[in-house]
C-alpha cells in the first residue's frame, strides 16, 4: 500500500523562508535519503490485494489510487503550502482558475449568491460574469473599501471573495473589516492572496475559511510552470479536492516538482523584488510623463496606511497610468528593453503589460472603470534584476 512518507513535526513557528525550505518535506536522515524532493512519475498506482483497494472505496484508507486524486510529490507541494498559509491542509490545482473555481464551486450552488470585490483578476471576473450566472449562481460586487456591502446581503448569500492586493490597480481591502463582516452574516470567506504570498499577510490566521493562489506566480516564482493552490481548513479543502477530482484540474506532478523547488526561495524573492519596486515605484512618481502611480508601499496610495497596519511589505507589482493614454503607453510598452512585454507576474524577470489587452480584455468601458483600468494603465510585475539596470531602462523607454 503506498502511504505518505513521515513528516518533520518537530519544524514549528518558523519564520517564512525556513518553512519555505523545510515545511512539507519528509525526514531526511541517514545514508542516501534525497535533499531533493522525488517526483512520482505515474499516472496510477497499485495495491497488494483487494481487501486494500476495498479499504480505499470505503475512506477507510489514504493510500494512493491514481495521480488526479493525490500523487506523493503533490503531497510535498501541497503540506508546504499549508505550511506557509498556517493552514491545516491544501490543495494544489493545474492553474490558479482550478484553484479558483474549484473553491468557490465547493461552497456555492445553484440558487446562491456570492458578494465580491469588483477589483478583481480578469479570469476572476469573467468566470463570475460569463459563467456563474449559466449555473444558477448570482454575483453581487462591491468596492473594494466595501461601501454599501450591507445592502448586497440576501438569505441566499453564501460566500464572500475578496482580491487584495488587487489585479492591475493594487488597491487593498481592509481584511479585518470584511472578515467581521463575513462572521456577522455566517458566510463562507475566501481570498486571493496571490499579489501578497503568505510572506506578507495570512488571512486563514485572521479566520478566513480558505486562500486562492496562483501558484504560477510568486510561488512558482520563475515563469515555467502554470499552477493553482487553495489552503484553509481540512473540511474545506475536503471540499476542493472534491471538485479537482470531478472536474479535472489536478497538477501534474513535473509540475508540483518545480513549484516545491521555486518555493524554497519565496521569502528572498519577495523581500529583494519588493526592495526594487520601492525603487521603480518612486522613480515613476517623480516622472514628467507618469499621471499616476498604484503602488501600496507609496504615501500617496489611497490605502497605503492599511498596508502598513495588515501587511508585512509592500510586494512588487505595481501599476502607473501613462500621460497621453494608450498611444503613449503603446509606445512605452514597445520600447523596453529590459523589461519583457509579457502577461503573468510574480518571476524573477521584470513584466509590464497593458491590462486592456490582457487580464482585462474584452470588458466594456463602465466594467474597466470600476476596475480602475485605465487605456494608459501600465502593470508591472518587478524582477529581480538590479535596480539601476530597471531605472536605466524605464527612463529610455519613457523618453
Amino acid at each position: 500500500m503506498k502511504t505518505q512518507p513521515a513528516r518533520d513535526t518537530s519544524r514549528k513557528n518558523h519564520g517564512p523562508q525556513t518553512t519555505a525550505i523545510h515545511g512539507g518535506e519528509p525526514k531526511r536522515h541517514g545514508v542516501n535519503a534525497p535533499v531533493g524532493t522525488p517526483v512520482t512519475r505515474t499516472s496510477t498506482f497499485t495495491f497488494s490485494n483487494t481487501e486494500e483497494m476495498k479499504q480505499w472505496a470505503e475512506g477507510k484508507s489514504k493510500a494512493y489510487i491514481y495521480t488526479r486524486y493525490g500523487n506523493p510529490t503533490l503531497t510535498v507541494a501541497e503540506e508546504k503550502i499549508a505550511a506557509l498559509e498556517g493552514a491545516e491542509a491544501a490543495v494544489v490545482t493545474a492553474s490558479g482558475m482550478a484553484a479558483i473555481s474549484s473553491a468557490l464551486l465547493g461552497a456555492l450552488k445553484a440558487e446562491d449568491e456570492l458578494i465580491s470585490t469588483a477589483q478583481l483578476y480578469g479570469g476572476t471576473y469573467r468566470l463570475m460574469r460569463d459563467v456563474f450566472p449559466d449555473m444558477g449562481i448570482k454575483v453581487h460586487h462591491v468596492e473594494a473599501d466595501l461601501a454599501g456591502i450591507e445592502k448586497l446581503v440576501t438569505r441566499k448569500t453564501k460566500v464572500l471573495y475578496v482580491e487584495t492586493p488587487t489585479n492591475p490597480t493594487l488597491r487593498l481591502v481592509d481584511l479585518n473589516k470584511a472578515i467581521a463582516f463575513a462572521k456577522n452574516h455566517n458566510l463562507i470567506s475566501i481570498v486571493d492572496n496571490t499579489f501578497a504570498t503568505p510572506v506578507l499577510q495570512q488571512p486563514l490566521s485572521m479566520g478566513y475559511d480558505m486562500v486562492v493562489h496562483s501558484a504560477t506566480k510568486y510561488l512558482g516564482g520563475h515563469s515555467d510552470l502554470i499552477a493553482g493552490a487553495a489552503a484553509g481548513s481540512k473540511h474545506w479543502m475536503d471540499r476542493v479536492r472534491h471538485m479537482v477530482i470531478c472536474l479535472g484540474g489536478s497538477m501534474d506532478p513535473e509540475t508540483a516538482y518545480l513549484l516545491i523547488r521555486g518555493m524554497k526561495t519565496l521569502g528572498l524573492r519577495v523581500k529583494k523584488q519588493g526592495e526594487n519596486a520601492m525603487t521603480v515605484a518612486k522613480f515613476l512618481e517623480k516622472h514628467p510623463k507618469v499621471e499616476r502611480v498604484h503602488y501600496p508601499g507609496l504615501p500617496s496610495h489611497a490605502d497605503h496606511a492599511l498596508a502598513e497596519r495588515q501587511m508585512r511589505g509592500f510586494g512588487s507589482m505595481l501599476a502607473f497610468d501613462v500621460k497621453g493614454g494608450l498611444d503613449a503607453a503603446r509606445r512605452f510598452c514597445d520600447h523596453v528593453q529590459l523589461f519583457l512585454l509579457a502577461a503573468s507576474l510574480g518571476g524573477v524577470e521584470s513584466l509590464v503589460v497593458l491590462p486592456i489587452y490582457t487580464s482585462h480584455y474584452n470588458m466594456s468601458k463602465e466594467e474597466l472603470r470600476r476596475a480602475g483600468v485605465a487605456p494608459g494603465t501600465v502593470r508591472v510585475s518587478v524582477g529581480l534584476e538590479d535596480a539601476d539596470d530597471l531605472i536605466a531602462d524605464l527612463e529610455q523607454a519613457l523618453a
